[in-house]
């Protein structure tokens, strides 16, 4: 009951969070949000027992990518251009996606439901661990899960190497001044 309370709170949070995104033209709110949004999220994932996920929400979303924003943010101009039209066609998409989303959950078995589906045929699979591994997250991991992870990390990786060339680009000399780095 508690739990359902505050996984509930944290969501009424995000929404927050984005509705005030959503209206915001200053880029450093608009990142500060995003980390915030990043970290209720970390914590609604720790409220669903899926640590796993929550550590890498947090480190990844809340951590290296606000960091990364706000180096990026550093580079380049603090405020967003005032846009020239209304943006109707964006937001007719964007709540078109929201309906058939919502239409598509309202089909999904309820939560931790013994008899949906998954605990049916995959979940018993998983559970045998075929693996020698004693935590069955691990075990998802490292055996069924093992090329989409270093898939997951080469995406990364790349990513991270971009961004280093990216900021390594010298600024042109200014009149008479020393090159800045």
């Amino acid at each position: 009951m508690i739990e359902t309370l505050i996984v509930d709170l944290l969501l009424v949070l995000m929404a927050l969070a984005v509705l005030v995104l959503a209206r915001t033209r200053n880029l450093f709110a608009a990142v500060v949000l995003l980390g915030i949004y990043s970290f209720l999220m970390a914590t609604a994932m720790v409220a669903l027992d899926a640590v796993d996920v929550a550590m890498t929400e947090a480190a990844v979303g809340a951590g290296i990518s606000t960091v990364l924003l706000l180096g990026a943010l550093h580079l380049c101009r603090s405020q967003e251009a005032k846009p020239v039209h209304r943006p109707w066609l964006p937001l007719a998409l964007s709540a078109s996606t929201a309906v058939l989303l919502i239409h598509g959950a309202l089909g999904l078995p309820d939560f931790a439901d013994p008899q949906a589906p998954i605990h049916q045929h995959v979940a018993p699979r998983y559970l045998q661990n075929e693996v020698d591994l004693p935590n069955v997250v691990t075990a998802v991991l490292a055996s069924f899960r093992g090329f989409d992870t270093l898939g997951e990390t080469t995406v990364v990786f790349t990513a991270g190497i971009g961004i280093i060339a990216l900021l390594r680009r010298r600024r042109p000399k200014a009149e008479g001044g020393a090159d800045e780095a």
